[in-house]
């Protein structure tokens, strides 16, 4: 069965929108481990739209399981990396315009500089996971890269239409997620998952974690944390 980890970022988005205090997404990610989260993950975005340089730091302090720092590829967020020393990094391509992440980071033609990028933050102890699209090009060149981890992309299974489309998405992720396992790179996988779809991903056996966010804050926001993430923890399970 993967491990769930639960991604605070939008109850940062419902702090933001009054540029206030409340709700905390330190808070959130204590109540999400008491519940059963095995990590916690953040996307420190470079315009700062949602979690906040303190947000980070704090999580540090009180998260007890792991800590995931999404981030782009920048000088920045390196620097901010090595500082906070979160347990993994997550390299995200990031676009000031996007609503949400809407693909995977493109590996194929930037391995001499993430070659190096990733090495500096393994050097201090950190782990790195890239998150990429299903497509055995991407999974080649992260571990060309120097990866830990791969996080496949499940924006476009999650998107397809039941039936023909959602088996060719799953399928796309199923020999990813195999091809990455072969090449002693650790799986996980995330994007646009939710309490139906997120069973046929967590049943491919290379997979050891889902990522997921949206979902969660939604569910959370009418039936409160807990209740949310052990929902999500049995919509997972594969036992």
């Amino acid at each position: 069965m993967p491990r769930l980890s639960v991604n605070i970022d939008h109850i940062a988005t419902i702090r933001q929108a009054r540029k206030g205090t409340e709700p905390d997404p330190v808070a959130a990610a204590v109540l999400a481990e008491l519940a059963g989260a095995a990590g916690i993950i953040a996307h420190l975005r470079e315009d700062r739209r949602h979690v906040q340089d303190r947000d980070l730091r704090l999580l540090r302090e009180v998260v007890q399981t792991k800590l995931n720092l999404e981030m782009a590829a920048t000088g920045e967020m390196q620097r901010i990396a090595l500082q906070v020393r979160p347990d993994i990094t997550t390299l995200v391509p990031e676009k000031r315009e996007e609503l949400t992440t809407e693909g995977g980071l493109e590996t194929a033609s930037r391995v001499p500089m993430l070659t190096q990028f990733i090495a500096r933050i393994r050097e201090a102890g950190i782990a790195v996971s890239l998150f990429i699209d299903p497509d055995d090009a991407q999974v080649a060149a992260s571990k060309k890269s120097g990866a830990d981890w791969v996080e496949i992309h499940t924006g476009a299974y999650a998107n397809a239409r039941p039936g023909k489309d959602r088996e060719r998405e799953l399928a796309r992720i199923a020999e990813a997620a195999k091809l990455a396992a072969s090449l002693g790179l650790r799986v996980g996988a995330g994007h646009g998952l939710n309490y139906i779809n997120s069973g046929p991903i967590a049943r491919i056996p290379e997979i050891e974690e889902l990522n997921i966010g949206h979902s969660v804050i939604s569910r959370a926001a009418l039936v409160g944390m807990d209740r949310a993430v052990r929902e999500m923890a049995a919509a997972i399970s594969t036992d």
